[in-house]
């Protein structure tokens, strides 16, 4: 059945008109970036048909995450974290670093990098812990090793760079607790040897709920959606000759891992902590984890 709306109810030529209003300075990539975004933005406000009301509201809410985010001391990035529950960086960080290998190993599947990494982890030695602060109430100390080797040759990659951090056993991130946490806590860098290996102490990781008291709490709410990420460790792995991976591994065990509020699970990154194996007075658990790197330039089938 016809839709009863006739064929140019809104002017056929205003979204042209406004795409048109780029001057010719305008680069070929903001062009077409710009372009898209203004089609896609007039499209879904004629969808919807956006009332005046909706679209004061939307106002509203994108100055609340600017705010937000001031009035917290920029320690709090609630556009950030909107990104992440509409899935749009869990999306991004597909598009820039799918790679479907031409060989057996496949590379470690990336996952998105959230609002709480840090360049200024210190680097730690091999076997070291991350727990500067000692061991929380709960908390379970694990041992993860592993090796980072090339996907194409199956080959260690000496010196590869292996960054952690977590939140502690009450959820939160060093700079999110700093009555409990000193800077750097729960965060590390370690030097890969010359096999390629790594291996410290780290906590068993604990969900957490993202904030109920802000925009993105808003929003959940409106899709009748839960707050909570499951249990996780992020990684960021790097080496000149590589592509590096960024990523998150997760409990096969936690409750929220397939309803993770941010999409940002994967099958490869759901791992198994099992009891230590080897008599170890500094752990209960451990986690070997392997990651496989793609070298720089390498496209894999396309």
């Amino acid at each position: 059945m016809a839709s009863d709306k006739p064929a140019h109810r809104f002017d056929p030529n205003f979204t042209k008109n406004v795409i048109e209003g780029m001057g010719p300075a305008t680069t070929p990539r903001n062009r077409e970036v710009l372009g898209a975004l203004i089609r896609h933005i007039h499209d879904f406000a004629r969808e919807v048909e956006l009332t005046v009301d909706e679209w004061m509201e939307g106002v509203k809410f994108v100055n609340a995450l600017g705010e937000i985010y001031y009035t917290s001391n920029k320690t709090r990035n609630e556009t950030h974290r909107i990104c992440d529950v509409l899935g749009l960086e869990s999306l991004v960080d597909e598009i820039a670093h799918k790679i479907i290998s031409e060989g057996e190993l496949d590379p470690t599947s990336s996952s998105i990098l959230g609002p709480f990494w840090s360049p200024n982890a210190p680097f730690r030695e091999l076997g070291g812990e991350i727990f500067q602060d000692g061991v929380p109430p709960n908390g379970r100390v694990t041992k993860m090793h592993g090796v980072i080797r090339d996907i194409i040759t199956g080959k260690p990659i000496p010196g590869a760079v292996f960054d952690i951090w977590q939140a502690s056993a009450n959820g939160k991130y060093d700079f999110q607790d700093p009555d409990n946490q000193t800077p750097n806590n729960l965060r590390g860098k370690f030097r890969a040897n010359e096999k390629g290996e790594y291996w410290f102490y780290c906590l068993h990781p604990t969900a957490y709920s993202l904030p109920r008291d802000g925009p993105s709490w808003q929003l959940l709410s409106l899709m009748d959606r839960h707050p909570m990420r499951p249990a996780h460790i992020h990684i960021m792995v790097t080496h000149p000759e590589y592509q590096g991976c960024t990523t998150q591994l997760y409990p096969n065990d936690d409750p929220w891992v397939k309803s993770d509020t941010v999409f940002a699970v994967k099958d490869d990154l759901v791992v198994d902590f099992q009891p230590i194996r080897e008599k170890d007075p500094k752990a209960v658990l451990e986690l070997e984890y392997n990651v496989n790197l793609a070298p720089k330039g390498y496209k894999g089938k396309i």
